[in-house]
């Protein structure tokens, strides 16, 4: 080989080498943008949706807020299995939602990513049950008109579906249920909430044992026939009637099953706590 090729060799190998530094710096300096810090993760663009995060959409164009539950937040539902004499899965693979619980943890979680301005509760407290309603004035984003959206639920805690520890702390429990209800139906997740079932093992809690005879659970429709008789003066079916009459007309509450209640405790669960959020306004 003679000095030229030598040089030319020697020269190829130097250009080489100080590439392959530039390719590694510009890489370096890649991985380092790529790197968020504390309130990059919090950024939102104009769409309203955090920059930081991947999001999963529906065909219609919607967020689908179900696909965006960590696994880590689900696991299966005892009670779905044992009611059917169902061995329980070891893990959540392959199961359908109605098989699966989802816990405080990852409603907190999708609430953050949703994006929310505040969380008030209601509360009522009566002998050995609580209600409580939780509005959750929410953040605006493609999906909705305003910057302020008002979402609220109701949920209950009673001596009759807490287990003996959770009765101490109705109020609680109550609250953490009716916040729950709130995301899932705001974002239309279809797991049910773990702090949302009956915690108690079907015995008479020492609670509910002190109860007076005459005074039967709170159910969703029981606390509707309250709420109208505290601030509406309804207490007769038959004055609710008309009060629905007035809701269809002023189109606050339209549901063509009403025709077929014939008593307060033919109103499903759903439809007398969306009741008792429009009357409660």
């Amino acid at each position: 080989m003679n000095k030229i090729e030598t040089a030319k060799k020697s020269t190829t190998k130097k250009t080489t080498k100080r590439a392959t530094k530039k390719v590694a710096k510009v890489k370096k300096k890649e991985t380092k943008a790529k790197k968020l810090f504390g309130p990059d993760l919090y950024k939102r663009d104009k769409h309203g949706l955090l920059e930081s995060v991947d999001y999963q959409f529906n065909e219609d164009g919607s967020i689908d807020w179900r696909s965006m539950i960590k696994p880590e937040f689900l696991y299966p539902n005892k009670g779905w299995f044992d009611a059917r004499n169902k061995p329980v899965p070891d893990s959540i693979d392959g199961l359908k939602d109605n098989q699966l619980l989802i816990m405080l943890g990852g409603i907190k979680d999708l609430a953050r990513l949703r994006g929310f301005h505040s969380v008030s509760y209601q509360t009522h407290t009566e002998l050995d049950y609580v209600t409580a309603k939780c509005q959750i004035t929410w953040m605006g984003n493609y999906e909705t008109p305003s910057d302020h959206i008002h979402f609220e639920d109701v949920a209950n805690a009673t001596a009759d579906n807490t287990d003996n520890f959770c009765v101490k702390f109705l109020e609680t429990i109550a609250c953490n249920r009716a916040f729950v209800r709130c995301v899932r139906n705001f974002l239309n997740i279809h797991i049910v909430g773990a702090d949302e079932i009956d915690k108690s093992d079907g015995s008479t809690s020492s609670a509910a044992s002190s109860r007076p005879a005459n005074l039967a659970p709170i159910t969703p429709s029981r606390l509707l026939e309250k709420t109208l008789s505290d601030k509406h003066n309804v207490d007769s079916f038959d004055a609710f009637k008309e009060l629905l009459r007035d809701l269809w007309k002023s189109e606050k509450y339209i549901n063509e099953s009403v025709k077929d209640w014939n008593n307060f405790g033919d109103i499903p669960a759903k439809e007398a706590r969306k009741l008792i959020s429009i009357i409660s306004k």
